[in-house]
């Protein structure tokens, strides 16, 4: 099989032409097509060796291209063998992870062949089909036992991505003092706290909220090393890190939405401002509208910004010389949750921010869109709700960046599922922050 078999779930487009790409290169080699979904391991790996002219090299960028190659193989032929698929995950190197229909299993092909070649041995790539292979039997076997329904419902690309796919953000203002305190507390001390403050929330977690907070933080934190400091083991649970910094130290912040409504909406808005004049629309913009396009949309892409932006770096608003650590021990991360922002570029921005000003703006550019496409001026339901938790979110990032002296202001990643457990993280962060905290 010289190309890449379709699957049911699309293959990253990335990883699609990379493994299309080797597939050339190892018939050209080899004089013959070469099944990469077939040959066993070692043959994969002989054939790819003659490709690498030598010892795999991590660093180089066409070793790497061969390895992504290597990973839509392996990949496919997770598919093949138990209906695996590809979801979006931002904290991927390849910008998606393979999940699997019958049990929580994430798996990163790219990583797991660049480990196997890192160290000149493909055939691992079976020790780990292997390992998959015995979990998804157990879980089979588990759910027998336990009871489980026939025809209960596979997990989808969907449940994976709003499990594990950092796509929303919110911003938070971290107390520096804090911030080093609790990450420099030991991880037994922290447990106490947190699972003391589950016993304290006002209004009570309803007891099912409370078991799963004991269960994802409090023993986690009682599996790290008890004598050494949070901070010194940040890489063994960087996540947990972040979380427990969030818990503590946050003393202001917005509310969480997706990184695509940030980036296209929100942070536009801002920079946009109060233009007292409209720019030309042209044919396509015109005929857009007429068909439905909400004008919110529009305005942010027609309009220019008052205000200068980055055209590149960080949800189009942030240099990257404007980003930096919460603290010193998440150097040792290699992909950040949580970040510090430097506000001097949004401060002002913020100031002048006048929520009745910005609707008011939007509502103009409505109706002179629509007497340029000579339709009457309508407010969609979703237009108005977009536009509404728009102007929320720059209403809550303002007070959390221009009223709180002294505070660190941090941009925060979260998946769907952390998102929607943030009021109740909420409960937890006051009862952790208004009672008697002791971090020994």
């Amino acid at each position: 099989m010289a190309q890449p078999a379709p699957q049911a779930h699309p293959v990253p487009q990335h990883v699609f032409q990379a493994q299309s790409q080797l597939a050339a290169a190892l018939a050209q080699s080899e004089g013959q097509a070469f099944d990469l979904l077939k040959a066993p391991w070692a043959d994969v790996e002989k054939a790819v060796t003659k490709l690498l002219g030598g010892a795999f090299q991590v660093n180089r960028q066409e070793h790497q291209a061969l390895a992504l190659g290597v990973a839509g193989a392996f990949a496919a032929r997770m598919a093949a063998e138990h209906q695996a698929f590809w979801f979006p995950n931002r904290d991927s190197p390849e910008g998606a992870t393979l999940g699997f229909p019958e049990a929580i299993i994430m798996l990163s092909p790219f990583g797991a062949v660049m480990d196997a070649m890192g160290q000149g041995k493909l055939a691992r790539l079976e020790d780990l089909a292997a390992d998959i292979r015995r979990s998804l039997g157990q879980a089979r076997f588990g759910g027998a036992n336990a009871g489980a329904p026939l025809g209960q419902p596979k997990l989808a690309p969907v449940d994976y991505q709003r499990l594990f796919d950092p796509g929303f953000l919110q911003f938070v203002v971290l107390d520096p003092n804090k911030t080093k305190t609790t990450l420099e507390a030991k991880p037994d001390a922290l447990a106490r706290d947190v699972k003391d403050a589950l016993g304290r929330t006002q209004p009570p977690l309803p007891p099912e909220a409370k078991q799963q907070f004991e269960g994802q933080i409090v023993m986690s934190l009682q599996r790290l090393e008890a004598t050494k400091p949070l901070a010194d083991q940040v890489e063994r649970a960087p996540r947990l890190a972040e979380l427990i910094a969030h818990m503590v130290a946050t003393v202001g912040g917005t509310g969480c939405a997706p990184e695509e409504f940030w980036h296209e909406i929100v942070l536009p808005l801002l920079f946009i401002g109060v233009p007292q004049q409209f720019p030309p629309l042209d044919e396509d913009e015109v005929q857009a509208f007429q068909q439905g396009a909400e004008p919110l949309a529009l305005f942010v892409d027609v309009v220019p910004h008052s205000h200068p932006a980055p055209e590149e770096g960080l949800l189009g608003a942030f240099e990257m010389t404007e980003i930096g650590l919460a603290h010193p021990a998440f150097a040792r991360v290699g992909a950040l949750r949580l970040i510090q922002i430097n506000p001097a570029r949004l401060k002002p921005l913020l100031e002048q921010f006048d929520p009745d000003k910005t609707a008011d703006v939007v509502r103009r550019f409505t109706k002179y869109v629509a007497e340029k496409a000579g339709k009457p001026t309508e407010e969609t339901p979703q237009g108005k709700e977009m536009l509404q938790a728009a102007l929320m979110l720059l209403s809550d990032l303002k007070r959390a960046a221009t009223t709180v002296q002294g505070g660190q202001l941090c941009l925060r990643r979260l998946t769907e599922a952390e998102a929607a457990s943030e009021q109740a993280l909420a409960l937890v962060r006051r009862a952790l922050q208004g009672g008697r905290i002791i971090l020994t």
